[in-house]
């Protein structure tokens, strides 16, 4: 059976202070859970936030990063520098990227690549706008997106991959996919990679959702069949609301 997966995408948020307040109150809030939990910072948190972890079951991740070990890209940071000081996880491909930051699925592919290269454990998200949902091609955009990420990525490489489906118009507006919606959708992802690497690697993928979740749906999304968890934006800033999200099932 595939664990429950639940990983806080702080985005631009907290300053260090607002870190070390946050990292008092919250392990002790999900230190009995059997739930996988991650926490996605900012980089000027990242060094602080690993230390902070210590001793307890979180695991720290960013949000980004380049695809190339060094060189003049003035304000990247690099996977071997995430390696280096202990980084766990890497969201890669975030709509907000794709959207602000001209992030391409060719970029997206060379990310993972080299988180892979890093022994990083990369967050691969994938979503449909609105106006897409709206003309009945979700199914065709997220598969694409898959497809387009996953070249000449191993089958040995997917299997540590987590995928995140986040449907865009759902996120940051408090609009939630339904949970069959949703479903659905991470249903077809894991079909496409049952399709790509098998039915044996398909059933053993991470597949998240994202997309507006709190602690007042938590349950009813992770309880479907194929959804190992999720992505959590603003509702992983307050310790006590994200706790409630990673102990949905107490």
């Amino acid at each position: 059976m595939r664990k429950k997966v639940i990983a806080g995408n702080w985005k631009m948020n907290k300053s260090p202070a607002e870190v070390e307040a946050f990292m008092k109150e919250f392990p002790k809030l999900v230190e009995n859970t059997k739930n996988e939990v991650i926490l996605c910072v900012p980089f000027v948190d990242v060094a602080l936030a690993l230390e902070l972890a210590k001793d307890t079951n979180i695991k720290i991740g960013v949000q980004n990063m380049h695809f190339k070990d060094s060189g003049a890209y003035t304000g990247e940071v690099s996977p071997k520098m995430l390696e280096d000081i202990g980084v766990d996880y890497v969201i890669i491909g975030h709509s907000e990227r794709r959207e602000y930051f001209n992030e391409t699925d060719d970029s997206v592919n060379q990310k993972l690549k080299a988180a892979f290269s890093h022994h990083l454990n990369p967050i691969l998200c994938v979503g449909e706008t609105l106006e897409q949902r709206e003309n009945g091609i979700t199914k065709e955009w997220i598969v694409d997106q898959v497809k387009k990420a996953l070249a000449d990525i191993t089958a040995e490489q997917v299997e540590k991959l987590i995928i995140a489906y986040e449907p865009i118009w759902a996120i940051g507006t408090g609009k939630t996919a339904t949970a069959e919606e949703a479903n659905e959708a991470i249903h077809w992802i894991r079909e496409e990679i049952g399709s790509l690497y098998g039915e044996e690697v398909a059933q053993k993928i991470i597949l998240q959702y994202g997309g507006s979740v709190k602690s007042s749906n938590a349950n009813e999304l992770f309880s479907m069949p194929d959804i190992d968890g999720g992505l959590v934006g603003g509702a992983s800033l307050e310790a006590v609301e994200f706790s409630k999200i990673v102990n949905y099932d107490k």
